[in-house]
């Protein structure tokens, strides 16, 4: 691996879903010009050896299909843990995992799978089929009340300007007069950075004022999306849990669309890609 040169983790754990995460991961190495790595955590230092073999294999044959040799790394640990680790630790742009939906989600949902993705500095794309296209045209960017909202904005415009992606905000119909100035006030935050870079977006109000997440869901499905683009929620609360998007039913969507998780910053800024 060059030095200083981006990656995109993919754990691996020699399963089909994990196939489709990688045929994931190599457009977005492709537009964001990083290597691809594939993770697998073991339990006993004699494992290691057995895995690291059976890794190369995969890597010399995802060389051929993809023109592309993903670099392999083999960790003892615990795949709850380990997986942000070694993310964190090097600096991931992006980590692309695989999912089996909501049964196979099992093992990644709850508070262990919010752990994971939350624990990690990097987004996580979590996908459940091989990529429809091989760019990102339409990606659906649900707007709530929370002021961490605004953080997915930076790779909204990440997206639409390496992507020529369009942003398709839904916010949710409420009537809550508290709720609705909060989700007025990030709509405009949207609008303005968004227009101020010349990205192609719309607004939709959806309907589902009782679950956000379903409405999301049933929107994306609508428009053929290639991508739903949430945020994580930081330190839950009962009004997160109550109003906020249930982030682990958008994840294991029964329509088997990708989703990007964003995890809110602890500045609560935007970041910048001002190193890709």
């Amino acid at each position: 691996m060059e030095e200083n040169k981006k990656v995109v983790v993919v754990p691996w754990d020699f399963t089909q879903v994990a196939e489709f995460a990688l045929a994931h991961a190599v457009i977005y190495a492709g537009k964001l010009n990083a290597d691809v790595v594939l993770l697998n955590v073991v339990k006993k230092d004699k494992e290691v050896e057995e895995v690291t073999n059976k890794l190369n294999t995969v890597a010399e044959v995802a060389s051929k299909k993809y023109n592309v040799k993903p670099l392999i790394v083999v960790k003892i640990g615990n795949i709850f843990k380990t997986i942000s680790e070694v993310a964190n630790d090097m600096d991931a742009a992006l980590v692309v995992m695989g999912t089996h939906g909501m049964k196979g989600m099992q093992k990644f949902t709850g508070s262990w799978a919010l752990k994971v993705i939350v624990d990690t500095k990097s987004p996580f794309v979590v996908v459940q089929d091989l990529p429809v296209r091989k760019d990102l045209k339409d990606v659906v960017f649900p707007i709530d009340f929370r002021a961490e909202s605004k953080e997915k904005l930076s790779w909204a415009y990440y997206l639409a300007k390496n992507f020529g992606t369009k942003i398709h905000i839904c916010k949710p119909e409420i009537t809550d007069e508290f709720m609705v100035k909060k989700v007025r006030s990030n709509l405009l935050f949207a609008k303005k950075y968004l227009e101020e870079r010349d990205v192609d977006y719309d607004i939709t109000t959806v309907e589902g004022t009782d679950d956000f997440a379903e409405a999301t869901i049933k929107f994306a499905k609508s428009l053929d999306t290639d991508l739903i683009l949430i945020l994580t929620t930081k330190n839950i609360t009962l009004q997160d849990y109550i109003l906020g998007a249930d982030e682990q039913k958008i994840i294991a969507n029964t329509a088997r669309m990708p989703v990007m998780c964003i995890n809110p910053s602890a500045s609560g800024k935007l970041s910048s890609f001002t190193t890709f």
